[in-house]
């Protein structure tokens, strides 16, 4: 087995079940990576960004979880700027079925197995 990869999952906290989803699903045997995320419920300050932008630094690549949510959440967004701004490999996974939410800059895929492990074999 390949080594696991360490990835950053950015998400808006309305969407943390989402997120647990996909964590649970990275707990599979088969998975090759695991997750690295941050939620916090706290207000955002400069602290926490700089604890965010050493995770998103340590990590291979960023998954984020598109949603409604998304277009609202001021922490999401700080994510995905210090992301790019870090040269990290993005890849958006839209978080429902029912919601293709479009972020500007972020190719956004439907969540599938192979949506979400093709992304991180590549990285």
């Amino acid at each position: 087995m390949a080594d696991k990869k360490v990835i950053f999952v950015a998400f808006a906290i309305e969407d943390e079940t989402q997120r647990d989803f996909l964590k649970g699903q990275s707990l599979h045997s088969r998975a090759p990576y695991e997750f690295i995320d941050m939620s916090v419920k706290e207000a955002y300050d400069s602290g926490w960004k700089e604890k965010v932008r050493t995770r998103i630094r340590r990590s291979d690549g960023v998954i984020i979880l598109v949603s409604k949510n998304s277009t609202t959440s001021s922490g999401q967004k700080w994510e995905i700027a210090c992301a790019k701004e870090e040269g990290k490999k993005l890849r958006g996974i839209w978080a429902y079925s029912n919601d293709r939410t479009e972020i500007q800059g972020v190719t956004t895929y439907p969540w599938s197995d192979a949506n979400i492990s093709n992304f991180i074999d590549a990285l």
